[in-house]
């Protein structure tokens, strides 16, 4: 018999499981859960992004495209970051259309680590990111972030992390886990720590259209950054295209040029309807999008006010569509309080831990679901930590 143990990699045998993924899993066995524990918009596609991928299956338009994506999305992508952020990119050089934003974080990590290169990585944050890094045989060096500075990351925690070795920086903002987001304040003193060091910055920006109260700033909008980031944004969240498939990566030309390399062999080219589709969402969907921030804005507040009222004490996040309410007023632990809510209440909730371990003593909560959905789930939470205080 083959023995698979010994057949197979190291390193992925050392990978742990996501631990969003297990508590999702977990509540899908049961009946009567109400899950948020997904970061997937609730919200339909708008029409004109489903009908432009309707025309384009209707004219048989599915053969493939450029491996770089489509000459028109790529105009539009290098259209829209000069439109919002001042920030242009050669359309034919340096934008590259990906499978959704995983894929784009997977090529921009794989074309620059080598093995022993540390790479810094902003925790709490995405799942993905300290994988990939080790799957190069790089180093992950996580830089937690902390409750009393909104899980911004400050300019004496980077300088505390950089060493020789030191090759990337992951800013993930707006934050998933946290909500939270960086200010052109921020990131202008982020920019001062770099600017003298040869450190590159892959800038995951797919949450920048959901912001609360203040315009999304990408750090290649700052001075002397461009040069040095890495772009990295897609469709899912802010158009409602998470089945889609859909991202992109902005880089200058000599890093582009190897992340396309990567792209041809593992890919080859994005989905052709996902991509007919994205040139619609991007040219004609900003007043969607801006209902869609409507709404969510209307539910951040119902949470953060609600979970505060129980006495889960909770920051007002200004990103994305998450919160992250300190559990610890309870004596659990994050997936202590995930495991126990579910089994009790039927609530899903995802262990704050699984975003690094400076997210222990917290748990998040997508407000990606309806009102009413929300506001049940509440009900549930507040009367399973009334039953609990004290033990």
């Amino acid at each position: 018999m083959l023995q698979y143990d010994t057949l197979l990699s190291d390193q992925v045998k050392r990978m742990k499981p996501s631990g969003i993924r297990k508590f999702f899993d977990l509540a899908a066995t049961m009946e009567g859960v109400i899950s948020l524990g997904v970061g997937e918009p609730d919200f339909q596609t708008p029409w004109a992004v489903r009908q432009a991928a309707i025309d384009s299956l209707e004219r048989r338009r599915m053969i493939y495209t450029a491996n770089s994506g489509m000459a028109e999305l790529r105009q539009e992508i290098s259209q829209y970051t000069k439109r919002k952020y001042q920030v242009e990119y050669d359309p034919e050089h340096e934008v590259l259309v990906t499978v959704g934003g995983s894929e784009a974080i997977d090529l921009a990590i794989r074309a620059v680590v080598n093995p022993g290169d540390e790479v810094l990585i902003v925790e709490p944050s995405f799942v993905c990111y300290k994988p990939i890094v080790e799957l190069m045989h790089g180093v992950a060096v996580p830089i937690p972030t902390k409750l009393e500075n909104r899980f911004k990351l400050t300019p004496q925690e980077l300088r505390d992390h950089i060493t020789d070795r030191t090759k990337m920086l992951i800013l993930p903002f707006p934050n998933n886990p946290t909500g939270g987001i960086m200010t052109r304040e921020d990131l202008e003193a982020i920019a001062e720590v770099l600017r003298d060091t040869n450190i590159l910055v892959l800038s995951d920006e797919i949450y920048s259209e959901l912001t609360y109260g203040r315009k999304h700033v990408s750090i290649a909008s700052i001075d002397g950054m461009w040069e040095r980031t890495i772009y990295v944004n897609g469709f899912s969240k802010a158009f409602a295209m998470t089945g889609w498939r859909l991202g992109y990566v902005c880089a200058p030309e000599p890093i582009e040029e190897q992340i396309l390399k990567i792209h041809q062999y593992a890919i080859m080219s994005a989905p052709t309807l996902s991509q007919y589709a994205a040139i619609v969402a991007m040219r004609d969907c900003d007043q969607e999008v801006q209902k869609m921030v409507e709404e969510y804005d209307m539910r951040r507040r119902m949470l953060v006010d609600g979970f505060n009222r129980i006495g889960l004490s909770c920051f007002n996040p200004e990103g994305a569509f998450y919160i992250f309410p300190c559990i610890r007023s309870t004596g659990m632990s994050s997936e202590e309080f995930c495991e126990i809510l579910l089994q009790e209440e039927k609530v899903a909730v995802v262990p704050g831990n699984a975003f690094g371990d400076s997210g222990e003593g917290f748990v998040r909560v997508s407000y990606a679901y309806s009102l009413k959905h929300l506001k049940e789930a509440l009900r549930r939470i507040e009367r399973f930590v009334n039953r609990h205080k004290g033990s």
